[in-house]
Parts: structure tokens; C-alpha cells; sequence
């Protein structure tokens, strides 16, 4: 592939040599007993992103990506520019999920409407989660060639389109197709919008931003069923005519407010570099001023490109369309990506679009408004945890086994986290099913669901940043496998558990799943923490790398 990272592309990304920063050889650094630590963090591993004077720390630990000394840089910008970016892409994330469950509360008048049984409407959450597992093998490429911005913009006028597609079907067949391309159309806020946190932010602070943007994910989960519950007052199609409505308003901030973020990083590295008083490391609020003027640098970028923007960003090796497509089946070659992700989405995540698609079936006798309240335990708990449990936390626990570990990183320090959430999540399931089959007040399922909710948050941002610290220099194509399995499992789980109910009932169906998340999830999570670094060594480094850091 033209992509590929070669070895030219290797040294005109590094901008060294061999007497200023060792060759890779194939393997890591070695900790501070001598034994290989597996971290994909070490000067070597990073050629691609570190300046050839000095290695550039944050508080006695290597920083990623290296930044570099341009005002046009996404890692220089303002705060308050890249939390505006930020929101924009939590927003687009948070609609994501919000066009799956904002129908369910509106079950019954869909049944009636269109003329289909408890199961066919389950199934009407099931196709919008295939159209967001689908659409990240399509966009995320696109997005590595033109750039974030225009991805962010097409994929929000498919999602506005479609909705009102919904909100005028008539049939079966037609809503669902436009269910369909409602899915397709917001799913660029699950892999593009993780390529802009990573523009954004540096490593150190990811914890944090992944934790804001999976919060986006699991609140349009749960926040869509409590406006539906009360948008169905007026009938099941103003569901759908609000969800355009925000879609509409999310195009205007896009085209009023997102700048672009993708960077061609190591271009400018070999240009602009930050220099420091002395050789080798140096902290990042000692440094001194860059190499050569701004001005000097005759490539546009970020604020520079148009407004809309159709020609490939320059500065970078550019993937091929298909490209996507092609490095998620390479991702199969990457054990701990592949058992990461498979036991978060087909042993944990899942369940929740259980409890989603049952709660109407859980709680008949009440109307589709207070249906649509009883998920607020889903989302304080969801809120909860993210404020006190989850990214910061992460970052926190990371930040301190590193400097225990003489500044180095390695990504199995972000899974400690992961114990606890399992138990929670685990715990909560079982209280709801025993809930409703015994008839227990309402609020017993809403401290279940505040407990299972918590678990599922924090364990989203530790699989998820886990993934990405795993494989930095190829966070995109991770992210993509991520993105496709986690909605496929959102698309399966609505053709099971109905019938599944039905035969067992709630308390056992439910405590199974408990059962399953716990004992199935934690005995993984601790393999991978005992053998992740070396599962990683064995697998070796893939073949490419995000278009930022291979150079022309």
C-alpha cells in the first residue's frame, strides 16, 4: 500500500540520526528489572514523532504525539478552541446512540402504526446500530485523506436527511431504511471523532477526553428514550422530526465552529521542531523557540485549508479509500485488540441494549413518558462515574505507575479500573431481573441501573483507551475495530433477548448475564494484564500508520 510505513517514510518522519537515537530493533525498552515492558511508548517505537534534538516530557514522561513550535498546530491551540471542537464532536457521538433508543418508549404506537409484533420492533433499534457499524469502514479512510471536518459535515446531512425519511415512512420497509441511514450517517462521531481527540490532546490527557466522549455515547443512549418518552405525547414521528431538528443544529456549529484537526505532524516536525536549552529530554515548560519562522513553511493546514474541503490534505501519505476496510481485517493479526474489544462488546456492552429494548416490556403498565424517566438511573450512573471513576482517574492511576516505572507508560496500567467496573456492572444486572420478577418498587431498578450503568462507563473508557495506548501510531484503525464490533453487538442483541425473556423470564435471563459479564470479563481483563506486553512484542508493530505521521 502507499501508506505503508517504509523505511524512507521512517527516516524523513524521524528527522534523526542513528548516533542521536537508537535504531528500532524489534523490541521495546526495558523497565527497570530488565525485562521487556511491552510499552509502545519508547523513543524507538515513536521514530515517526520524535524531534531530533530532544525528546519533549510532561512531568518526567515522554509525551505523544511530540509537539512541535506552529500556532497552526491542533496540540497549541486554546483550550477553549478545543473544547468547542470537543463538543462538537461529543455531540455528533452522543446522536450516535440517541437514534437508536430515543424510539423505544414509543414501542407500542410504532406496533400500531406500522402494523408489526414486539419482536419487529425490537428490531427497528437493531438497524441503525448495523448503519453505525458499517459506516467507520467507509468514513474512517475518507476522513485520513480530506481531512475531519468534511467526513463530520456529509455524514450529519446523511443522518438530517434520513431522519426526516423516518418521520414521513409510512411502511415497515421504508422506516427501516431510513433507520438504516440514520446509523450510517452519524457514525463518523465514533472513529473521526476519535482522530480529533487524538489531534487534540496529548496522551497524558486522553484518559480524560475518552472519558468525555464515551460519556457522549452512553448519555445519547440513555437521554433518547427520556425525550421520546415525552416527544410521543405528540405522535411517534415527531420522535423523528426532533431528532432532524438537532441533527439541523449540529450542521450550523459543524459549519460555523469545527475547525480542521488533521496535521501533518511529522512534516512539520522535520520543519518546526522545538528546541530546549540543553540535549536530550527536556520538560515542555523549559523549552525555547522553534527552528525556523512559521511564515517559512509553505503548506496549508488546519485553519488554512477551505471551508470545505475536497482535495487531500496535504503534507502526508495518504491512505487508499479502501484502505479502512483492508487494515480492520489486518487488526485480526493483533491478539490483544481483537480479545480487548470482543470480550468488552459480546460479554458486557451488549447487555444494555437488553435492558434498552425490555424496560417498555419490564414496566407496561406505565405510560411511554414514565417509561422514558426510569432511565434516569441509567444516566446518573453513567454521570457519576464518569465525574469521580473514569477518565481522570485513569489518567491519574497512569501518571503514578509511571513515574514508579522510571516515566514510562505501558498501556495494561490503564486496566486496573476495569475490576471494579465489571463487579458493578454485574451486580446490576442481577438486581433488575430479580427486580421485576418480583415486583419490587420501581426505585430497586433504578439503583440497579445506576449500578450496572456506572460499570459500563467506566469499563468503555478503560477498553477503549487501552486499545489506543496500545497502538497510538494506528489509533484510528483500532478505533474502527472497536467502533464495528461494539455497534455489530448492539445490532444482535435485540433479535435475542425478547425471546430469550419470554422462555426464562427476567430474573433468570438477567442473572445469567450478570454471571457472564463477571466471570467471562475479569479472568480476560487479568490475562491481558499478565500477558499483554508480551502477546504485543509477538504480534509485532502493523504495517501503517496514521497519515499524520508518515510523511511524503
Amino acid at each position: 500500500m502507499a501508506s505503508e510505513f517504509n523505511e524512507k517514510g521512517a527516516s524523513m518522519l524521524a528527522g534523526i540520526t542513528e548516533e542521536k537515537v537508537p535504531s528500532y530493533d524489534g523490541r521495546n525498552e526495558k523497565d527497570s528489572n530488565g525485562q521487556d515492558d511491552g510499552s509502545p511508548f519508547d523513543v524507538a517505537h515513536e521514530k515517526g514523532i520524535v524531534n531530533q534534538y530532544h525528546n519533549i516530557l510532561k512531568d518526567g514522561v515522554r509525551l505523544h504525539p511530540q509537539p512541535t513550535a506552529d500556532p497552526l498546530d491542533p496540540l497549541n491551540w486554546s483550550s477553549f478552541r478545543k473544547h468547542t471542537i470537543l463538543a462538537i464532536v461529543m455531540y455528533l457521538y452522543f446522536m450516535f446512540t440517541y437514534i437508536t433508543t430515543t424510539t423505544v418508549p414509543s414501542f407500542p404506537q410504532l406496533q400500531t402504526d406500522l402494523g408489526i409484533s414486539y419482536s419487529q420492533v425490537n428490531w427497528t433499534v437493531a438497524l441503525p446500530a448495523l448503519g453505525l457499524a458499517v459506516g467507520p469502514l467507509v468514513w474512517s479512510s475518507l476522513s485520513d485523506i480530506y481531512g475531519r471536518r468534511i467526513i463530520f459535515i456529509i455524514g450529519t446531512l446523511i443522518a438530517l436527511v434520513s431522519s426526516i425519511g423516518a418521520a414521513v415512512a409510512h411502511d415497515y420497509s421504508g422506516y427501516m431504511a431510513a433507520r438504516f441511514f440514520q446509523g450510517f450517517g452519524a457514525s463518523p462521531g465514533a472513529t473521526v471523532g476519535m482522530a480529533c481527540v487524538n489531534d487534540l490532546y496529548f496522551e497524558y490527557e486522553r484518559g480524560q477526553k475518552l472519558g468525555l466522549w464515551v460519556l457522549a455515547l452512553d448519555a445519547g443512549l440513555l437521554v433518547g428514550p427520556i425525550f421520546g418518552g415525552f416527544i410521543d405525547l405528540v405522535s411517534s414521528a415527531w420522535i423523528q422530526w426532533f431528532t432532524a431538528i438537532l441533527f439541523g443544529f449540529l450542521l450550523v456549529l459543524e459549519l460555523a465552529f469545527m475547525t480542521e484537526t488533521l496535521y501533518p505532524r511529522t512534516h512539520m516536525l522535520s520543519r518546526m521542531s522545538l528546541s530546549g536549552p540543553n540535549a536530550g529530554s527536556t520538560e515542555i515548560e523549559k523549552l525555547g523557540h522553534a527552528r525556523m519562522n512559521v511564515a517559512e513553511v509553505d503548506l496549508k493546514r488546519t485553519t488554512q485549508l477551505p471551508l470545505i474541503n475536497i482535495k487531500p490534505v496535504p503534507g502526508m501519505r495518504h491512505p487508499k479509500p479502501w484502505d479502512s476496510l483492508l487494515r480492520f481485517v489486518l487488526t485480526f493479526k493483533f491478539p490483544i485488540v481483537v480479545i480487548a474489544v470482543g470480550i468488552y462488546c459480546f460479554a458486557w456492552y451488549w447487555w444494555i441494549l437488553s435492558i434498552i429494548t425490555m424496560l417498555p416490556a419490564a414496566y407496561v403498565s406505565y405510560s411511554p413518558q414514565i417509561q422514558g424517566l426510569l432511565f434516569m438511573g441509567l444516566l446518573l450512573g453513567t454521570l457519576f462515574s464518569e465525574v469521580f471513576c473514569s477518565g481522570r482517574l485513569s489518567d491519574l492511576i497512569v501518571l503514578r505507575l509511571a513515574k514508579r516505572n522510571e516515566g514510562i507508560r505501558t498501556p495494561e496500567m490503564r486496566l486496573w479500573l476495569a475490576y471494579p467496573a465489571a463487579l458493578l456492572s454485574a451486580i446490576g444486572l442481577i438486581i433488575w431481573g430479580i427486580s421485576i420478577d418480583k415486583g419490587y418498587h420501581w426505585i430497586v431498578g433504578q439503583v440497579a441501573f445506576f449500578i450496572f450503568a456506572a460499570g459500563i462507563q467506566i469499563g468503555n473508557t478503560v477498553i477503549t483507551s487501552y486499545i489506543v495506548d496500545s497502538y497510538p501510531l494506528q489509533s484510528m484503525s483500532v478505533i474502527t475495530f472497536y467502533s464495528v464490533f461494539l455497534n455489530l453487538s448492539a445490532f444482535i442483541d435485540p433479535f435475542f433477548i425478547a425471546p430469550w425473556e419470554a422462555a426464562d423470564g427476567f430474573t433468570l435471563t438477567f442473572a445469567a448475564q450478570g454471571i457472564l459479564t463477571f466471570f467471562l470479563s475479569v479472568p480476560v481483563i487479568a490475562g491481558l494484564h499478565r500477558f499483554g506486553p508480551s502477546l504485543r512484542q509477538k504480534a509485532g508493530r502493523p504495517s501503517w500508520v496514521n497519515p499524520e505521521y508518515d510523511a511524503l
